[in-house]
């Protein structure tokens, strides 16, 4: 199974643009963590429990070119991707928490993330 994938087109192009205008990329790696916190926020009380390890491996990843939630980060919450998309070959059945959190919570990112984007071309225009 392969990942959900929410693509803005022209996103590589404005981020070159911002960039050769002099933006602080490191605000592009800032709003993409704070934009993916809100849906690990909303993952935490779906994901599946035992024990709570899975979805207190939720975390958002910092990076300036896509907002990214894991699921997984030691080697004892292995079953993440199992558990999130199924395994029927072993009678898992899917329980996509993670993409459940990201539709539901989809317009609060979606604005909070064009938010941010408006706060870094603000910040270059001096607005």
């Amino acid at each position: 199974m392969t990942a959900p994938v929410v693509k803005l087109e022209g996103l590589s192009t404005f981020r070159r643009t911002l960039k050769s205008a002099g933006a602080d990329m490191e605000e592009f790696k800032d709003a993409s963590q704070r934009t993916a916190s809100v849906v690990v926020f909303h993952a935490m009380s779906r994901a599946p429990k035992r024990t709570g390890a899975l979805a207190g491996s939720l975390r958002p990843a910092r990076t300036s070119g896509s907002v990214t939630v894991y699921a997984g980060n030691n080697s004892s919450v292995v079953y993440a991707g199992p558990i999130h998309w199924g395994w029927p070959a072993h009678n898992i059945r899917a329980q996509p928490f993670l993409v459940d959190a990201a539709h539901e919570t989809e317009p609060e990112w979606v604005g909070y993330y064009l938010s941010e984007l408006n706060k870094i071309v603000d910040g270059i225009h001096g607005a």
